[in-house]
């Protein structure tokens, strides 16, 4: 048993909410950071998984600090736009360097950001602008870099049409795209969070594959042959997340379409690409391919 104690904030939300089962199987001792307004039933599955569960006001900086006291690293796995990524979490992180928390995992989770361009995409900067922070204060932080979740492949990002067996793609098939399943990312996480040696950058991909490689591994998964279909060049589709910016609200929502379309971009043109890789870096690890995504999607449909 580990016994490390680590505070995870965002525990309720999808990802905190493995990042804490992970840390537990780990032998870590976890605190789940919630708001007060927390259902009941979320707190309770959290305690059920060995959590202790610390509702908070995020407006008294007191207690955030006696949340985050005596823990070896603070996890954030919050989710939001600036009011979120950079004012609570900025909070989160003042309380931290108060209480002598010596490590801070920020709520990255993404392609690596810190090769693109500031302006491009909001969700990043906001991120970016939380650097600003991290670097400005006496705690060593480790951001981790993933690219795309895998399991967004299944339905929600718009490159496997299974409806129409055909995968869709922006500019060059044969760029090759990051995926790490949502579990994986977290275990490297717990992992991650336990290590005191953790570098500032990790980037892992649990598999790469190029829209080519798609297409032909689900015509060998499904039995049915899936083709390539191009929507259009790069240029073309900066000209259409520019038009839905105009037209489509969503400038308070995390992922409005065109934020989805630009994180798509950002994943085609290839400069935010995971390199080098540090998926070796705990060896405990077992990496879901996409293959195993789609046997399973198969198997109930």
């Amino acid at each position: 048993m580990d016994g490390t104690a680590v505070i995870v904030a965002g525990a309720t939300g999808n990802l905190g909410g493995r990042i804490v089962r992970a840390l537990l199987e780990r032998g870590a001792q976890v605190r789940a950071l919630v708001r007060q307004s927390v259902p009941t039933e979320k707190l309770e599955w959290l305690r059920n998984l060995g959590a202790v569960v610390f509702p908070a006001d995020w407006g008294d900086a007191s207690q955030l600090r006696a949340a985050c006291s005596g823990t070896a690293c603070v996890v954030s796995a919050l989710q939001g736009l600036r009011d979120v990524i950079v004012e609570a979490q900025g909070k989160l992180l003042e309380a931290a360097v108060r209480a002598g928390v010596p490590r801070f995992i920020p709520s990255d989770f993404s392609l690596d950001f810190t090769k693109l361009t500031p302006g491009e995409n909001r969700n990043f900067d906001l991120r970016r602008e939380f650097h600003g922070r991290l670097e400005r204060v006496e705690v060593s932080a480790t951001t981790i870099f993933n690219g795309a979740f895998a399991e967004l492949l299944l339905g929600a990002m718009p490159l496997v049409l299974f409806k129409y067996k055909l995968v869709l793609y922006w500019g060059d098939p044969d760029q090759r795209l990051d995926f790490t399943t949502i579990d994986d990312t977290a275990a490297f996480t717990a992992c991650a969070a336990l290590d005191p040696q953790a570098p500032r950058f990790l980037r892992i991909a649990g598999d790469r594959l190029s829209a080519r490689e798609l297409a032909a591994l689900a015509t060998d998964v499904t039995g049915r042959a899936f083709g390539l279909r191009r929507a259009g060049s790069l240029e073309t589709l900066d000209r259409l997340i520019k038009l839905m910016r105009r037209i489509v609200a969503g400038k308070d929502r995390v992922y409005p379409i065109w934020q989805q379309m630009q994180y798509m971009r950002n994943m085609f043109d290839g400069r935010a690409k995971l390199e080098p890789l540090d998926n070796g870096r705990y060896p405990g690890i077992r990496w879901t391919k996409v293959r195993d995504l789609l046997v399973a999607r198969t198997a109930v449909h």
